[in-house]
């Protein structure tokens, strides 16, 4: 009997197991969200995903260029190709991140501004909305897993008592990602608050 439960639990927790890479995107997600979040600390992050028309398609700019770090203050860009200098500061421009770039022979400078407390706190709230996105995300990630659990046993997949067991260990796994959250945010409120 030991045995036949075993390969009944085994699958199951592979169907978990499957179904946390959901939870995982919902993370990843906000580590990116965050990164883009500007601290008063340079780091390539910070513009690297910013959409640049180049050869007739929009590509990222870290796929048109290098992006370094000069000091904690400056970013260092250098186009693969000089004749997209123009076409870079324009995207930085456009994507509004509080940045000026300054072309200094091929390579584009930009200098982070001293942060204000008033800008702090902004950004601080706009980091809680993005942490609220991901909550929220992952509430909807629970709840599609759940009905596919609910969806199996109904079709008779699954037992009922297999059913529970799913049930609160989906529970669980929600609540370390919303853990994981609130670590994560506490972490990046603290990197933003530091003078």
């Amino acid at each position: 009997m030991t045995a036949h439960l075993t390969t009944l639990i085994l699958p199951m927790h592979a169907y978990l197991v499957q179904n946390k890479t959901k939870f995982d995107s919902v993370l990843d997600h906000l580590h990116k969200e965050l990164n883009t979040l500007r601290t008063g600390r340079a780091t390539p992050a910070l513009v690297e995903d910013i959409p640049v028309a180049a050869y007739g398609s929009t590509m990222e700019l870290k796929g048109v260029a290098s992006i370094g770090i000069l000091d904690a203050k400056t970013l260092a860009i250098e186009p693969w190709d000089k004749g997209l200098i123009t076409v870079i500061e324009k995207a930085i421009r456009d994507a509004d991140i509080g940045l000026s770039p300054a072309t200094d022979g091929g390579k584009i400078r930009l200098s982070l501004p001293a942060m204000t407390e008033e800008n702090r706190l902004k950004l601080v709230k706009i980091m809680k909305e993005k942490v609220e996105e991901s909550r929220i995300a992952l509430r909807g990630v629970r709840e599609s897993v759940r009905e596919e659990i609910l969806e199996k046993e109904k079709n008779k997949e699954m037992s009922e008592d297999e059913k529970f067991k799913l049930l609160d260990e989906l529970e669980k796994l929600t609540k370390e990602y919303n853990e994981t959250i609130t670590s994560v945010a506490e972490s990046k409120e603290t990197e933003i608050m530091t003078v």
